[in-house]
């Protein structure tokens, strides 16, 4: 079977084709201004922790706008890093070609990270929603508050070592080996759901149903109950209080294409 090299041309028709059937990341790359973002996510990265990924250190706006795009789609580390990979239309919204190399798993997960404890997670996310209700888009619709497992690699510690860890002490032999403590995962949990044990952690999201925005975000330990998040979660300020849900009752309308 003969097979022919892509062009450039050919990458740019399909680019078209994606713009005219309505690309939502299009639509909103033009309606936020994701460099305005840069200073605070650059703020919050401190100069011995600017290599994170490697050398040269990822782009900052770049791994946000990766956030944006787990939370608008429910994606893991993992998933997310596959996506990124395979769809066009993510390339493009993070401004990537076709022989850029994104961020792995591992990657987005130390970004995340360190802007978590940074205590930026929040402010960051305010401030994209506040950006949307600027351009029109209120997310006054209902809610939908819904929590994902998110799974990581199981750790192999030493029953001690666990016994330490849940104590939210650092065990005694990793002290003098900060490399093996640098590979360790501390924050997550085991949880059963379903009859089915996982490891990780749980994306808590509040979703509004009408307009399919993210309105509030949180990360917790996959062993945090739902219901933990929950005032953290809801958002008074949505004037359809009466239509706020919670697990997957609406589930089936969140989507970015609506």
């Amino acid at each position: 079977m003969v097979t022919s090299q892509p062009g450039f041309f050919d990458l740019d028709a399909r680019y078209a084709l994606l713009s005219e059937g309505g690309d939502p990341l299009e639509r909103l790359s033009r309606i936020v201004s994701f460099e305005d973002f840069r200073p605070l996510l650059e703020d919050a990265l401190e100069r011995k922790d600017r290599n994170l990924g490697g050398r040269p250190p990822m782009d900052s706006v770049m791994m946000f706008k990766i956030l944006v795009l787990q939370s608008l789609y429910n994606l893991g580390d993992d998933a997310v890093e596959y996506l990124i990979r395979d769809r066009l239309s993510f390339m493009r919204f993070l401004g990537l070609g076709l022989a850029d190399k994104g961020p792995d798993a591992k990657t987005i997960w130390l970004y995340r990270e360190h802007w978590t404890q940074a205590g930026v997670v929040e402010a960051l996310f305010d401030r994209f929603d506040r950006v949307l209700r600027d351009e029109g888009f209120l997310a006054m619709g209902g809610q939908v508050v819904d929590a994902s497992i998110v799974r990581v690699p199981v750790q192999r510690n030493r029953r001690d070592e666990n016994e330490a860890i849940k104590s939210g002490e650092v065990p005694g032999a990793w002290k003098a080996k900060p490399h093996q403590r640098a590979q360790k995962d501390v924050d997550a949990r085991w949880t059963k759901k379903h009859g089915k044990s996982d490891f990780g952690y749980k994306n808590h999201v509040s979703v509004d149903c009408r307009h399919k925005l993210v309105r509030r975000y949180g990360v917790t330990a996959a062993a945090v109950h739902d219901s933990q998040l929950l005032a953290h979660l809801l958002d008074e300020a949505n004037t359809r209080s009466e239509e706020r849900r919670v697990g997957k009752e609406c589930r089936s309308r969140w989507s970015p294409y609506h």
